[in-house]
């Protein structure tokens, strides 16, 4: 009869303590720990999500479109981070979403105060016979003159 570690024992042999004993997978058991075979499980959907829609977001804040964009990626971004949290899987990602997403808000809003700043001063240039007209006008208006 063969024993566990393949060597040759009697029939009557009684298992020594250190033998009777197994923790499972260890140094030397000839086991080794289970391995998630489902990778949906090593990810987070939520996360990838957010920095996608930050990145989005980022790069068409410049017409508005990453300001809404960006809440939305701000919002999954906390609910990623918080599932990162617990899961410990995807916390690069929820930050990146929120980094990018929170960026494309402030970029959106500068924006949007700098064309109303512009709209604003430059308010009389609008109905211009040509667009030269329109560029002094608009010159005359920011420069003060």
């Amino acid at each position: 009869m063969m024993n566990t570690q393949g060597t040759k024992t009697s029939p009557h042999h009684t298992a020594t303590p250190t033998e009777a004993v197994s923790n499972g997978p260890g140094p030397g058991s000839g086991l080794r720990p289970p391995v998630a075979r489902n990778s949906r499980n090593s990810r987070n959907g939520t996360a990838v999500a957010a920095m996608v829609l930050g990145i989005i977001s980022l790069i068409t804040s410049i017409v508005f479109v990453g300001g809404p964009l960006g809440v939305i990626g701000l919002v999954l971004g906390v609910v990623a981070l918080i599932k990162a949290r617990r899961t410990g899987v995807g916390r690069g990602m929820s930050v990146t979403g929120l980094l990018t997403s929170f960026l494309a808000i402030v970029v959106s809003v500068l924006v949007a105060v700098l064309l109303a700043w512009y709209a604003d001063h430059t308010q009389k240039c609008y109905r211009p016979d040509s667009f030269q007209q329109y560029r002094q006008c608009v010159h005359q208006q920011l420069s003060g003159d």
